[in-house]
């Protein structure tokens, strides 16, 4: 996830001085959703994990047990990069993807912040201290200390990080840098999302002026300002420190690609969002003042709002990219990488999204705290845009993740019809041509599977607290048999919609149905096809861009 910005930063460069920019990939977005902000009591954190040519599995970690001065291997999550070495700990909790049996869940959102404080001999890169911290809590409080305590004792391998950390009864966002080649360790601020709030991070430090004496609700380096002072960074009062405008200041790409994907997830759910457009659409920096942390939403908050949260695209407003030219024929809300482009010697951008073609997953994970751990942590995934996928549910108690999920004989250049992600990618690049006619019928693939989901939970459930109950052993792999069937019900439903898709939509025609099934003529062929052509929209841009070159004489 580190790879994308730099040639973005390459083209604007010259222009916007973007000297202390984010240098990695803008690419995720996570969400964070109090328990009191959600319609029945769960806390959520989100995750769409976004790199081009990432190929996405769900890992799952058993627990283990390890014998004294056993060492641990750290090898970059983003690199393969060997590190180092570090002592394992004597258990470790099982993990699934990014939740682990305790209901604790971590993801992140990379912000690079300044250049000079990466750390080329540190230890511990972000998605390792992730895991690692995931093997070893038992609390979102108790991973924030982990988290702190590896990157003080080894240092931290890895550019700004903004993370989700969350339990079923608290939420956090933790935001960290580190302190450059010369000195080990990270500076760090950690703010608890009151219960009843919503926030979200997307590549861009959320953290701005933060309570200093509110030691319940926020956790921070004892050296997070006087080292920003030591720096040059900061010079004011300390009741005034921002660790956004020190550690991350703002720049244009900061704002119009990652902030405008924060206001965009708040502008669902909050009231009064238009008065700060001024601030996301990155032309007023220094001027106008940035959104807060977090929000009280005007609704509580359903996991499926949580899902369709995660496949926006900025669809009516002002920034929606689904009705200018860019879109083409077919209004798809996908653009060609990279996001900076030129014509005729200026630059231009494209807008960035929530939802976006190169995710690789995609992640809803759901905390509960009025079910046992077992039942009430949930990893909702999906292996491609979550605007592509149906999200199926993965107990965290699960003791192997589905094997289309983690495929052993797949990768990002080795196709397989028996991998999530190949297949996935299969219907969405099918279908992102010819956006507005195919869509539909994979919105409807997504819709019904997902209720079907929905509608089975609770009976699910109850039989597994009953199970629960007996015999534990049981219940885990009562929960993990319905885990594998679910993904293997979404992968059946995917491959039977792709060869719907291309039957259907053959040749930019489209062949006519009647009650499910396509038409016949009374000899047994099919009916004639239908030949919509291009929309009365896109005909009008053919004849503004060609004048009467087309016209019939």
């Amino acid at each position: 996830m580190k790879h994308f910005i730099k040639s973005i930063a390459k083209v604007f460069a010259s222009l916007l001085l973007w000297s202390t920019t984010i240098s990695n990939a803008d690419a995720c977005t996570s969400f964070l959703i109090g328990k009191k902000a959600s319609a029945d009591g769960s806390a959520f954190i989100t995750y769409n994990q976004d790199d081009y040519g990432m190929f996405g599995r769900l890992n799952y970690l058993p627990a283990g047990k390890h014998a004294a001065g056993t060492m641990r291997k750290i090898i970059d999550g983003d690199t393969n990069h060997y590190h180092g070495e570090i002592p394992e700990a004597p258990y470790t909790y099982a993990v699934m993807g990014y939740i682990n049996e305790h209901q604790v869940g971590i993801t992140e959102t990379t912000f690079g912040g300044r250049s000079e404080l990466a750390d080329t001999n540190g230890i511990i890169d972000y998605v390792s201290l992730m895991t690692i911290a995931l093997q070893r809590s038992r609390t979102a409080r108790e991973a924030i200390e982990v988290m702190t305590s590896l990157v003080q004792k080894y240092g931290y391998a890895s550019e700004g990080e903004s993370f989700s950390i969350a339990d079923p009864n608290e939420v956090w966002i933790m935001e960290m840098i580190g302190k450059g080649p010369q000195e080990k360790g990270a500076v760090w601020v950690a703010v608890r999302i009151p219960d009843d709030c919503i926030a979200c991070h997307a590549n861009q430090s959320r953290i701005h002026q933060f309570n200093l004496h509110d030691k319940k609700n926020v956790i921070y380096s004892k050296d997070v300002i006087s080292f920003a002072r030591k720096r040059g960074y900061f010079s004011g009062k300390d009741a005034e420190f921002s660790f956004a405008d020190a550690y991350a200041p703002a720049d244009f790409s900061a704002i119009r690609y990652c902030e405008t994907r924060v206001w965009s997830f708040y502008n669902k759910w909050v009231e009064g969002m238009d008065k700060y457009l001024d601030y996301v659409d990155g032309k007023h920096i220094g001027k106008a003042a940035p959104m807060p942390l977090y929000f009280k939403p005007k609704q509580l908050l359903s996991l499926h709002d949580v899902m369709n949260s995660m496949r926006d695209h900025y669809e009516g407003t002002p920034f929606d990219i689904t009705k200018d030219a860019g879109a083409g024929p077919y209004n798809a809300p996908y653009r060609p990488t990279p996001l900076a482009w030129e014509y005729n010697g200026k630059k231009y951008f494209n807008e960035r999204p929530i939802s976006t073609q190169q995710t690789a997953g995609t992640y809803v994970i759901q905390l509960r705290n009025y079910l046992p751990n077992a039942i009430g942590g949930i990893v909702w995934y999906g292996n491609d845009d979550p605007n592509m996928i149906a999200y199926t549910p993965i107990y965290c108690s699960a003791s192997q993740a589905p094997a289309c999920y983690d495929p052993k004989e797949a990768n990002d250049v080795t196709f397989s019809w028996n991998s999530a992600f190949w297949v996935e990618n299969w219907v969405s690049n099918m279908t992102y041509p010819r956006y507005s006619q195919l869509y539909p019928s994979v919105k409807a693939a997504q819709q019904e599977l997902e209720q079907a989901y929905s509608n089975q939970q609770a009976e699910v459930e109850n039989k597994a607290k009953l199970l629960l109950a007996q015999d534990p052993a049981r219940a885990k792999a009562y929960l993990t048999d319905y885990s594998i069937q679910c993904a293997n019900q979404m992968m059946q439903r995917w491959k039977k919609l792709g060869e719907y898709l291309i039957v259907k939509y053959n040749d930019q025609a489209i062949k006519p149905e009647k009650d499910g099934k396509f038409e016949l003529t009374p000899d047994g062929l099919g009916k004639a096809v239908e030949r919509p052509g291009f929309d009365e929209n896109y005909r009008k841009t053919i004849v503004k861009e060609t004048g009467n070159k087309y016209l019939v004489p």
